[in-house]
């Protein structure tokens, strides 16, 4: 019987030759997820809002043997968003994998801190932005009768804590909750979604905490190839499986350990 445990085939999707979009693609979880689907044979386009960012990432990309395209992009921009995908659609005729990981927060992010310029920003790129790269990729993943987005949320977007502030919360749950309308009205037409939730990634996005992380606290947190090599296992599950949400979280997870709520 076909799918069956142990008849030696493999229930994981080949990728050679298919299509992914990676927002936030310069550093992180975006970086670590374009490696891994190259290295597993997808064609990657890379967009970011830091030219020598993305670069850095393309070498990367390169050692896995794939060339892969840059699309400098600022995901609150919603005009550049269409722009960028009409011509991923133009060069490659389809979408197969959106990862939509752009992202960060402000270091005063307290409600006694935080400013509307602080509000603002972190909810223009981190909800706004990511709901501007859905609605694009929606009609090319219409077309082809199937599709995943995978919008990078948070442990922030299924938790509150004190540690991320309300800004970052609130966009977050709005990223989560956004990610599950698209499959209650697009999985009729083959899309899925998941929203991605981690706990702490040793990331650039650290440096913006109000309390510096040390090495030795960095060292016990989710790695960015630990969520690259998730985002990859999300891409190759066969597109009958929709992941609606994944949390995932360090072992040594300060949120529960330390109390950081």
């Amino acid at each position: 019987m076909a799918g069956i445990a142990g008849n030696g085939e493999s229930a994981l999707r080949d990728l050679k030759g298919k299509i992914a979009w990676i927002t936030g693609a310069g550093t992180g979880i975006g970086q670590a997820g374009a490696v891994s689907l190259a290295r597993a044979g997808m064609e990657v386009v890379l967009s970011g809002r830091r030219r020598e960012n993305l670069e850095e990432t393309a070498a990367l990309v390169e050692k896995t043997g794939k060339v892969p395209v840059i699309e400098e992009l600022d995901v609150a921009d919603s005009e550049s968003v269409s722009e960028v995908v009409a011509r991923i659609e133009e060069r490659f005729q389809r979408l197969d994998v959106a990862v939509l990981s752009a992202g960060i927060n402000v270091k005063n992010r307290s409600w006694k801190e935080v400013d509307t310029d602080g509000w603002d920003s972190v909810v223009d790129i981190d909800l706004n932005g990511a709901f501007y790269c859905c609605r694009s990729v929606l009609p090319i993943m219409h077309r082809q009768k199937e599709g995943l987005i995978v919008n990078v949320a948070s442990w922030a977007g299924v938790r509150v804590s004190k540690l991320t502030g309300p800004a970052y919360t609130a966009a977050k749950h709005g990223m989560v909750a956004m990610s599950e309308s698209l499959n209650m009205e697009e999985a009729i037409n083959g899309i899925r979604s998941c929203a991605l939730c981690p706990g702490e990634v040793a990331t650039p996005i650290l440096e913006n905490r109000p309390v510096k992380v040390t090495d030795e606290e960095k060292a016990v947190m989710l790695q960015g190839e630990d969520l690259g090599e998730t985002i990859l296992f999300l891409a190759q599950l066969d597109k009958r499986v929709c992941v609606n949400q994944l949390v995932i979280s360090p072992t040594a997870n300060r949120m529960y350990t330390a109390g950081l709520t």
